[in-house]
Order: structure tokens, then sequence, then C-alpha cells
């Protein structure tokens, strides 16, 4: 019996279905809605997933609200620790909406902040790539771009006599018969290029960061080389034999050596290399194709060494003052920096710092001559096995000019073969910098010719360490001879010796009382000894605190009479005073500060520090004590803060702060990231003539002529990388702002006057302007290659402190350009300044 049921027409049923659709996708974006209103952003995500799976037509309608949903429940997840949920969220964000530059950069921030630098760089360059003038993506990529590819990476590769010699001694092994190269580290893959292009039949690479690798790699393939370089991203110990290559090579070359020579590993990854992957060496006066034998490249190193007098590391690593704007410092603190290094300070991880000596701000003072520490051979297993566990030398060197002991200074020669060689000496004109030990502990750091400075060298935890470092004074008629001596040529050991032995160590000796150790970083240290910074807040602070103050005192009287009339009329006797409300202070300056004491010394106030670290509090506490400001007065405003992100919030629920200290200017000379949101949400926590310190900044600039800021910025071209195609792809990661610069030492010609550049007002921000131009007068001609920039921070119309001053713990930042501009005097530029949120960018109008 036919089905006499009728049939749906042709189409109905897809009609239904759409309707139901709709439907489907009205509700769901009705409880979207109503989810985002009662902040449940989760629930409101997923009805959002679900109207864009059933409706892509809405994507535009509805991208706004989706991101910022998106947004406040990664928000929520990121708080609840719930990573994978989040990564996950991203990941369904992204393929709704793959080209969404927003997205992306905040994906990046996330992976950012949970430690993978290397995909979070991924997704701010494609943020940047799919929208250029996104700053926010774009001040991303420029930090995360210092930490993949650091800066060194380019004044190496633009050192033409490095890339020459190196090439030079790999063509020199090669053709002895050294065909088969491991290069440990390889970076952009030059050195494995130099070997095959020497003639090496086989040449594999290894390097561990997964950006260098990558960049290897399109290096490699662009100089039509990938068939002939084998590149692995791996550590050289985790290299095994057949597994990655096939057998021993008879070459290692590497450049794995730091300022410091040891500092990135070479002594360890060496030893497995000889042990592992290297054929043995030859022995001497052995004949033979060099093919059948292993041998490095550097062959050794011999590492020197120099006392100096130099102001500049003194003050970044030495607290040198005593009283700091009235608060006195107790001997009982003893501050350090992150270089310290003492014989049983295990918890150091790199024993020193390092600079550019020849351009070190106030150059520096040579106080010993230059002395050898140590030689090494690379080539010698045995040697480099006892390296870390023989006892360490001890160094006696002649004082030959007077000063104040500062730091011993170190370099090293690297022997790349018995004719090739390369020196890190300040004195040579190399990408290199020089290792940095400031000396610490001396009662008294003033030398004079006839004391004898000693130490102690070792290479501990794959790091040259120098340790205990000491004067024999000349008055101890101890004969220290003209020249150095190591620990087996001093004077015979016998009670002559351990007499001056203990004379020389009262010096460093420590006092009966208990001393608290407070370790500091060297800006830290720096901003310590910076007077004016401290006197101008303390004069800032008076300002504002005795006019609120007076203020408080006037409608304290007008209550208080009141209050008496009231009295008098009810007959009562109204002897009881309240205790007067303190002023709130609230410091939330990033690290080690101690503008609070200094605020509680001002008057009736209750000053709040920010810092984090148990030591640092420790350390304040003690200061506190010192100078008889009761301990329980200062608070340490994050323990009373749940979620450090809101540490601005009122003191209590119905008070306001007084003063609120921000830190505006990183060490580094940028602007502080979401200074401006910090700066708007202070500005709601003020009571009525409070101020935020500093009230407004003015930032500066200068157009200047600079080759050393465009050979640190990007590799120039071919022919300094010995005609290899290296620039394109390293200089993906160059940035236009260079940071941690000294302008009093930076190797530069000013081009014209200093101007402003503009204003930022923390305090009354309808005054800032988004984008400006500038007109700058050209007063010499030249090529403009850069921009340096810094700021005057006002506290209030009158007390400016500036990040260019001698006394300033910050340095400066350039913005260096794409391309050159040439200009004759008398011209003008008009530079283009945009100000977005927290990020500054100035851009030559062309």
């Amino acid at each position: 019996m036919p089905n006499l049921r009728p049939r749906p027409r042709r189409g109905a049923g897809r009609g239904a279905r759409a309707a139901g659709r709709d439907e489907l996708v009205s509700r769901s974006l009705q409880s979207a809605e109503h989810c985002l209103g009662a902040q449940d952003f989760g629930t409101a995500y997923a009805h959002y997933l679900l109207v864009l799976s059933l409706a892509p037509e809405l994507k535009d309608v509805v991208k706004e609200t989706f991101q910022y949903t998106l947004f406040r429940w990664a928000e929520e997840l990121d708080a609840l620790s719930r990573t994978q949920d989040l990564l996950g969220c991203y990941e369904q964000a992204l393929e709704l909406f793959p080209d969404d530059e927003v997205i992306c950069n905040s994906m990046g921030e996330h992976l950012f902040r949970m430690g993978f630098r290397d995909e979070a760089a991924g997704y701010f360059r494609k943020a940047v790539k799919l929208n250029p003038d996104f700053s926010d993506a774009k001040e991303n990529f420029y930090r995360v771009a210092n930490w993949l590819v650091e800066r060194w990476h380019f004044l190496m590769l633009n050192d033409t006599r490095r890339n020459m010699i190196y090439n030079a001694a790999i063509q020199k092994a090669v053709r002895l018969g050294s065909r088969s190269v491991l290069d440990i580290g390889a970076g952009t893959g030059i050195l494995s290029m130099f070997a095959k292009k020497a003639g090496a039949h086989l040449v594999y690479a290894c390097e561990l960061s997964k950006t260098m690798y990558e960049l290897a790699c399109d290096v490699v393939a662009a100089n039509e080389m990938e068939a002939g370089i084998k590149l692995l991203h791996m550590k050289s110990l985790d290299i095994e034999i057949p597994k990655h290559i096939p057998e021993r090579v008879s070459l290692v070359v590497t450049e794995t050596v730091d300022a410091g020579l040891f500092g990135e590993g070479i002594v360890e990854s060496l030893i497995h290399a000889w042990e592992h992957l290297l054929l043995q060496p030859k022995t001497k006066g052995e004949n033979g194709n060099c093919e059948k034998y292993g041998k490095v490249i550097p062959a050794s190193a011999v590492i020197f060494g120099m006392a100096v007098e130099c102001v500049e590391i003194r003050r970044h690593h030495r607290v040198g003052i005593k009283d700091i704007a009235g608060i006195c410092l107790p001997t009982s603190v003893k501050f350090q920096s992150p270089a310290y290094s003492s014989v049983d300070a295990e918890e150091t991880v790199e024993p020193y710092t390092t600079e550019k000596m020849s351009r070190v701000p106030g150059g520096y003072l040579a106080l010993t001559e230059c002395f050898e520490i140590m030689t090494v051979d690379f080539n010698n297993l045995q040697e480099l096995k006892s390296l870390a566990t023989k006892k360490p030398d001890k160094i006696g060197i002649p004082v030959i000019k007077e000063g104040i002991l500062d730091a011993i200074v170190v370099w090293f020669v690297l022997q790349l073969d018995d004719e090739h060689s390369l020196s890190t000496s300040p004195s040579e004109e190399t990408c290199w910098e020089q290792a940095v030990y400031p000396v610490h502990d001396l009662a008294d750091y003033w030398i004079k010719p006839g004391d004898q400075v000693t130490m102690e060298v070792s290479c501990q935890d794959c790091y040259l360490r120098i340790q205990s470092i000491s004067v024999f004074n000349s008055e101890h008629e101890m004969d220290v001879g003209k020249s150095f001596t190591k620990n087996k040529d001093l004077l015979p050991l016998g009670n002559e010796a351990e007499l001056c032995s203990a004379l020389a160590n009262l010096q460093t000796s420590k006092p009966d009382a208990v001393e608290q150790t407070c370790a500091l970083e060297s800006t830290e240290i720096a901003l310590l000894n910076n007077i004016p910074y401290h006197e101008g807040f303390k004069m800032a602070m008076k300002k504002v605190l005795s006019s609120l103050t007076l203020e408080k005192r006037g409608q304290a009287m007008d209550t208080q009479c009141q209050s008496n009339e009231m009295s008098c009329e009810s007959g009562q006797n109204n002897s009881e005073q309240s205790v007067p409300e303190p002023l709130y202070v609230l410091d939330v300056s990033e690290g080690f500060s101690i503008l609070p004491i200094i605020a509680g010394t001002l008057g009736q106030v209750k000053p709040y520090s920010s810092v984090e670290k148990d030591q640092h509090r420790m350390t304040l506490d003690l200061i506190s004590e010192t100078n008889h400001f009761p301990k329980e007065t200062l608070e340490f405003w994050l323990r009373h803060v749940e979620d450090e992100s809101a540490v601005l919030q009122r003191p209590k629920s119905d008070k306001l702060w007084s003063i609120i200290i921000l830190d505006v200017i990183e060490p580094s000379g940028l602007l502080q990231q979401e200074i401006m949101e910090k700066a708007a949400i202070s500005r709601c926590l003020l009571q009525s003539g409070g101020k935020i310190f500093p009230q407004y900044m003015l930032m500066f600039g200068l157009l200047v002529e600079s080759q050393t800021l465009v050979e640190e910025s990007a590799v120039q071209g071919a022919e300094r990388t010995l005609g290899f195609n290296i620039a394109p792809f390293i200089n993906q990661f160059q940035v236009p702002i260079r940071v941690f610069l000294d302008l009093s030492s930076l190797p530069c010609i000013p081009l014209s006057k200093p101007v402003e550049l503009l204003r930022l007002d923390l305090m009354t921000p309808y005054l800032n302007t988004s984008n400006r131009e500038v007109k700058v007068c050209i007063c010499k001609s030249g090529q403009v290659t850069a921009i340096p920039f810094w700021y005057h921070m006002y506290l209030d119309d009158e007390i400016r402190l500036d990040t260019s001053s001698e006394a300033s713990h910050w340095k400066q930042a350039a913005v260096v350009l794409d391309n050159p501009i040439q200009v004759e005097m008398g011209d003008e530029l008009v530079l283009n300044v945009q100000h977005h949120k927290s990020n500054v960018s100035i851009t030559v109008k062309q």
C-alpha cells in the first residue's frame, strides 16, 4: 500500500532547519549577552563559539564582543592556572579568526608570560605582519626579539676581522685534512658555511635555540648549502653516534664563549665532544693525515686581567653613601650586587657583569699592569677535565698607580690555531665586551704603588671565578716583587707569610654583629647612590604632605569648634581628643625603594611599600629601626593585597591615598609597560589635593650620526659576512629601538640640539596628545642614523629628575632609522611622535 502522507516540497526541510538554526543562534546570542552582564565569561564564550560555528556570517558583527569575552575568560583561566584550557580557547578563536592581529597578539602575551618565548615571538610577528601599524604587537615583538636573537649576533656578524680570522683558520684546517666538521652552537651557521666552502665533505651543525635553528636553516638554504650541511636542533651534549651523525668528526668549530670565556659551557661541551664525537687527537711528534685525528678551533685561550678604578662600575655595585636624604643606612646591612662572588656564594649564577670598557661612562684608570690569569688548551681532554676540580690559583699583582680599587677587568686571547688569534682586550677594536668582577668587602679600597692585590682564580660551575680579593699594604713590609706571582712562586710559607696573611685578612674580616645581606640588582644599587633622586622626592613629598596636613588641621579645628559648641549647649565636657587619621603614601616602584621610609619621616604619615622579596622587607625593617622609625609604621602592601595586579586600590575602604609613587621609566630607558593605565587608576584613588609622582614627564631627543648604533641594530650587507647571504634573515629580528645606552659615551656626532618631543601628564591627561609633529633644525651636516631620547620627570613644576644625568640610575634609548637621511646645516626635519597607551614611536616625516 503506497504511503499516503503528503511529501514536503523540495527545500521545505532546509527552510525549517534554517529557521531552527536562526532561532538557536538568536537564543545563544541573548544568552551570551546575559552571561556577559553577569560576568560569567566562560559560559558567554561557549555561547559565542556556538553562534560563530552555526552562523559564520556574523563574524564581523560579534567580533569585538567575542574578543572582549575571550580575553576576560582567558584572564580567569590564567588566574586558575588552567593553562591547557586557556591555550585551547585561543586555538579555537584563531580557527574562527585566523587573521585577527589582536587575538594573535594576546595569545603571544600569554605564551610569553608562561615562558614560551619562541612561540610567543611567532604570534607577535604574525600580528605585526597582519597589521604593521599595530603598536602593541610591535612593542611586544621588539621586546621578545631581544630575547630570541641577542644583539651580539649583529655585532659579531658585522665584525669583518673576526669573520676573516675564523674563516682563515677553518680553511687552513680543512686544507690540512680535517674534512668532517661539527659546528657547536651554530647560531646563523656562518662557521659551518666557512667549512663547507673550504671543501669539507661532511658538515654538521647543532643549535639549541629554536629561533636560531630555524634562522640557520633559512640562511643555509639561501646560500644553497642545505645539501652539504646537516642542521640539528639540539645540544651537542645530546648528540649520539650513529643516531644523529654517522661517525666521529675530525674538526669541531665553536664560538660558545662569553666575555668570561667559560660562561656558555665550552668546557663541558668540549669534554663531551672529545669523549664521544671527535677522533682522537694527534700526539706530539706524530705525523700523518689530519683526517685521522681530531682537533678543535679555537685551539686554546689565554685569560688576562687588570685591576681598575671606575666610578661607573662602583656606583652600580657598591652602595657608597651612608645617609640618603636624612635616612641612615645601618652598618649591619650589607648590600650585594648580582656579580658578587664570595668563596661560599653557591647561589651566585654568574659571578661577573660585562662592560665595553672602551665606552664605559667616565672611563677607567688601570691600577695594575695587565696580568695573565689562566691558560686553557681546548685540545687537551685531561686539562679540560681538571679545570673544574683543581684548587684555585692564588695570584698577587703589584699596584702601579694610586686609586680606588673598584674591579678586576678580564678579557682573553682566543688562539684559533698556531697562526690565527682573536683578542677581546678593551684596547682592541672588537665586538666583544669585557668581564667585570666588582670588588666588595674591603675595609679600605684605596690602594697605592707598593701594595699588592691578591686573589684566587678558578673555573667552578663552568664559570671563571675570581674570589677572595684582598690587598697587602706596603707598610706590612712584604716584598711583593715587580711582577705578579702565582701561589707556587709566593714567599716561602712560614711564620712571616702567615702573619702577613693575617694582617691582610683584617680588611675582609667580618664584625661580630649579625649582618643582614641584601642582594640588589645593579640598577637598584645605582638608585641608592642617586642622591638627587631621593632629595627630590623628599622635597616634593614634603610640599604635598605639609599642604594636606594644614588643610586637615583647619578642618579638624572647624570640627572641634562645632563639637565644643554642641558640648557647651548640652553641658558636657568634651575632654577626649580623637586620634587624627594619618596621611597615606603608596610606593609602587619596581624593586627595592627606601622612599616609603623617607615619607614616614615627614609627619603623621602611614607609608606603604610594595617590595616583594622577604630579604628586601627585612632590610627596610632594619633601616627603619636604625632611624628610630617604628617598624610597625611601615606597611608592606603586597601582604594586604590578595592579587598582586590589584596593588592600586584604597588603603582602607573609606580612605584614599595622599601620594602614589609610580615607576614610570624602566632602567633601560623605555616607558614602563601600562604606566598610563596605572596612572588612570591612581588618579581615582587620590584624596583631594593628593598627587601622583611624577606628575608629568617631558620626552627629549636629538638627531645623531652613529655608525655604532647602525652596526648594533642590523647586519650591514653581505660584504662583512664574507659574501654569505645572512643579513635579510637575521635582520627580521632587528628592532628599531636600542636600549641601555649611555649618551655620554656613545660614539656619535650630534646633528641637532635637544628638542622636546612629547609631554606625558599623569595628573591631567587631557593635556596629552596622541600625535605630534616636531620641527628639528639641523646644526651640523651629516647622516641622521638615530634619534636618542630621554626624559625629564617633574615631581612638581619646580622639582625635576633627568634620566640622562650623570647620577641617573636610568640609561637612555634611541630609535635607529632603517635608512640614513643626508642633511645639511640649516635644514629642517619634521619628526612624527605618536603616543599610544605606554608606547611611543618616533618617525621622520619625509
